[in-house]
């Protein structure tokens, strides 16, 4: 939503807007847009001579300035219709799904093209570091989008990413999430195969190979179908990989990448990224050159500050695979250093039972762990809610120090004569988590 405010304020609308909460780096970047941001939602929010409503996906019927936007019979459209009838017509447009990895790697395809000198458009769900900005939706012949596979609008539970006319598809990997509005993971893979088929037959897909379920979802696809792994089978071949505190370094399409973040996702993000700028006619050279300049993104082992010798992280993780991943991938950032992650269960997913066995598993990859109270308790029936004490049980289980803290004060607490030098602190939180990351460092 952010994105596209920013986007269409460029376009020379005036836009404001509503959200409860709303937090940095999005809030600031926004106002430094020139768009009015309200807290909260009420329907003297809404200007009397708005020719557009765009209404998010988190906003459903009983929220007051939707009930207004209703009862005017004001003309509204959800996000991904917004972007289609704006920005996609006509384009040709590429879009990077799957349950991990969206944002990272529409960042670096974005980056590899702009680098290259196509200065393609752009929506991601987040700030790259090379970018600045979550969106440019300017005119250009190439737009590059991160496809989310969570639901359109209240009125429409379509995919989102359904609605965004690929000619390119990129499928990092399909896992059960969202456990708020899919039932399965049979739903959530039914899903991407409806992608799968609005993509032309002259278009590309590229999967990954090492999945079974991308693998499954592409079995009729129509559109060129490319595989793209470190299995040998795959045609996009990832090969000879090594890990440093520095980076990575992979070979694919026999060229030599090197990358500065460091872990095994990261060298598949990459190695997609690249792949499709290479479908596109950008040259391995300037994807390389482009590859090892690539910053990363902000809330992706973003590391925001150290002191006595402990550093602290922040990461957008919250998904037991992404959790498992990053820290393993701090593992080879941090060689021979004690790791701590501090973990909020605030997904829609994690704030549920579902992963109740795997959340132990992968927060037993640091050396110890937290874990805050679940995000909005009141709002799931006990049965159907993360125990986050029995998941602090399950790590102990396994030989590693777990703390249960209900929330950051008391984190915080527990965590400041435990914290020594050389720690490195990682916190995992798709939200605000209560500003813990500046917090801590000031205690510390």
């Amino acid at each position: 939503m952010g994105a596209v405010a920013a986007a269409m304020r460029e376009q020379g609308f005036t836009v404001t807007g509503s959200d409860a909460g709303i937090y940095p780096p999005m809030s600031t970047f926004l106002e430094s847009k020139g768009i009015r941001l309200s807290e909260g939602y009420k329907p003297a929010n809404l200007p009397a001579d708005a020719d557009l409503i765009v209404v998010g996906n988190a906003i459903s019927r009983g929220n007051a300035e939707l009930e207004e936007v209703l009862n005017r019979k004001l003309y509204y459209l959800s996000l991904p219709e917004t972007l289609k009838h704006f920005f996609l017509r006509g384009r040709h447009n590429l879009v990077v799904t799957g349950t991990h990895g969206k944002t990272t790697t529409t960042s670096l395809l974005t980056w590899i093209m702009k680098n290259a000198g196509l200065n393609p458009a752009y929506m991601i769900g987040g700030i790259a570091n090379n970018l600045g900005q979550g969106a440019s939706l300017h005119e250009a012949k190439h737009v590059i989008l991160e496809g989310d596979e969570y639901d359109t609008a209240f009125f429409d539970k379509r995919s989102k990413f359904l609605h965004y006319l690929p000619e390119l598809v990129i499928v990092n990997n399909i896992e059960f999430d969202h456990a708020d509005i899919f039932d399965d993971l049979d739903a959530i893979k039914l899903s991407f195969r409806r992608l799968l088929n609005v993509v032309p037959e002259n278009g590309m897909v590229l999967i990954n190979g090492d999945d079974a379920n991308c693998i499954d979802v592409a079995a009729n696809c129509r559109a060129q179908l490319v595989e793209v792994g470190f299995s040998e089978n795959a045609s996009r071949h990832i090969r000879d990989v090594a890990y440093h505190p520095t980076g990575s370094e992979f070979t694919l399409l026999d060229t030599r990448f090197h990358l500065r973040s460091v872990g095994e996702y990261n060298v598949r993000n990459a190695a997609m990224a690249i792949s499709a700028a290479h479908f596109y006619g950008v040259p391995l050279p300037a994807i390389a050159a482009a590859v090892v300049a690539f910053e990363g993104v902000k809330r992706r082992q973003e590391v925001r500050g150290e002191v006595r010798g402990i550093t602290v992280i922040d990461d957008f993780g919250h998904h037991p695979t992404a959790i498992r991943e990053t820290l393993r991938g701090l593992r080879h950032q941090y060689p021979g250093r004690r790791l701590w992650a501090i973990f909020e269960p605030r997904s829609n997913t994690t704030r549920r039972a579902v992963f109740q066995h795997e959340l132990p598993a992968a927060l037993a990859e640091a050396d110890g762990a937290i874990l805050a109270q679940v995000a909005r308790q009141d709002q799931l029936a006990a049965d159907n809610r993360l125990d986050p004490m029995k998941v602090v049980e399950d790590i102990a289980a396994a030989g590693r120090q777990a703390f249960y803290e209900p929330d950051v004060d008391a984190i915080i607490h527990r965590l400041k004569p435990l914290a020594k030098e050389r720690d490195v602190i990682v916190i995992l939180s798709n939200g605000g988590f209560g500003n813990i990351h500046e917090r801590l460092l000031k205690e510390l």
